[in-house]
């Protein structure tokens, strides 16, 4: 199972592992029961894990580097239905860059509460891997608008500013 392909349902507790994606919603898996469900568009929205970044007193971190700084942190793990308190204590901690005012203890319940999901699957903790050949891509959009560019004659530009040509077509009576 890999990181970039969990999400966050509003509305529906836990984590999901994103199977299939359609116009109208998604297929997703829970990683707590591995039930399989078709989740709507329309009731529900989806948040990549990868995509949420929490409050910090400087820039803004991604929860990657939450989650691994509670890897590497020997304190134990409170349960994620302690109260506010204990778990702010424990953010506290091994987080003290996070900005307890902006962030708040429900939030912090998620991420104990995610956190020991994400270990009882195994999956490992990383973003994805930016492609690298950004550059090439940008370097031919380019070059496709410089040659659409260049094609445009003043003729082409006069026909654009032209009236609209009117349509004799009979109307359909029924």
């Amino acid at each position: 199972m890999e990181y970039h392909k969990l999400v966050a349902v509003t509305g529906l507790s836990g984590l999901f592992e994103l199977v299939s994606s359609k116009s109208d919603g998604g297929i997703v898996r829970s990683l707590e029961d591995k039930s399989t469900k078709f989740v709507s568009n329309r009731l529900h929205s989806f948040s990549h894990l990868e995509s949420i970044e929490i409050f910090t007193q400087g820039e803004n971190v991604n929860l990657v580097d939450v989650f691994q700084a509670m890897k590497m942190n020997t304190e134990t793990l409170p349960a994620s239905t302690a109260d506010a308190g204990t778990i702010k204590a424990y953010f506290e901690k091994i987080y003290p860059a996070m900005d307890f005012e902006r962030v708040y203890g429900s939030d912090m319940k998620k991420m104990v509460r995610w956190f020991d999901i994400l270990q009882k699957n195994n999956v490992e903790i990383k973003l994805s891997e930016v492609a690298s050949n950004d550059a090439p891509i940008d370097a031919i959009a380019e070059k496709k608008t410089a040659a659409s560019a260049k094609t445009l004659t003043p003729k082409a530009t006069a026909v654009k500013n032209a009236p609209a040509k009117k349509i004799n077509t009979p109307r359909k009576m029924a």
